[in-house]
């Protein structure tokens, strides 16, 4: 190919008719344009995952995440499960199944035993690598989605389960759950709602699949 394409750029510098079909042609082309999809910036949830703006607190603040958090943990689990049931949300494994009806299987009365709410963040197929950008660089949307996905769930506490070789990812991650604490998004009082809710993040020691449920 790399050949061919000599071949020609030969040509054209060689040839007249060529000299004029690529002045044609330059003037013809029209500028290729960027699309991405129907979606609209202003509708985008991860607008920093290029890390191109402030990834702390308030940076994150800024971007309008932790807003109103705490009214969303009001309206209570049934809302939220309805909420993300309504909205198509679905698993990105190869089952795709429905995150609302998931968390609505979580027993709606404890019978004493914590509930736990577990982040696989392991990240170990081959090739896949749509995560990690998201605990580099949008770090308090997953902390924030925590306490939200939590509290459908009747948890009051999150792992965070990374891959031993994210430590960039798990720095990043841990520095958010900080400045959360910090902030008392977190703790006894998280969100000043009333509910207490933890969040920990748990390096692994490095495996090929690493499954929530496994």
């Amino acid at each position: 190919m790399l050949t061919s394409l000599a071949r020609v750029s030969r040509s054209i510098r060689t040839s007249s008719v060529h000299i004029r079909a690529r002045a044609l042609l330059s003037t013809s082309v029209q500028p290729h344009v960027q699309v991405h999809g129907g979606l609209k910036d202003a509708d985008r949830i991860f607008t920093n995952i290029y890390g191109e703006y402030d990834t702390s607190v308030e940076g994150a603040l800024k971007r309008g995440d932790w807003h109103r958090t705490k009214d969303l943990l009001y309206l209570g689990r049934e809302w939220i499960i309805d909420q993300v049931k309504k909205s198509g949300l679905r698993g990105r494994g190869g089952a795709g199944f429905p995150s609302g009806l998931k968390w609505s299987f979580m027993p709606k009365a404890s019978d004493g035993r914590p509930h736990y709410l577990v982040i696989n963040a392991d990240e170990s197929e081959p090739g896949t690598c749509k995560d990690r950008e998201i605990m580099r660089h949008e770090p308090h949307k997953l902390i924030e989605g925590c306490i939200i996905a939590g509290t459908a769930m009747g948890a009051s506490t999150a792992y965070i389960y990374i891959r031993g070789e994210f430590w960039a990812e798990a720095m990043a991650v841990e520095k958010a759950v900080a400045e959360a604490y910090k902030k008392g998004f977190l703790g006894k009082d998280a969100c000043g709602a009333g509910i207490p809710f933890d969040v920990f993040v748990a390096p692994g020691g490095g495996a090929y699949i690493f499954g929530e449920e496994t």
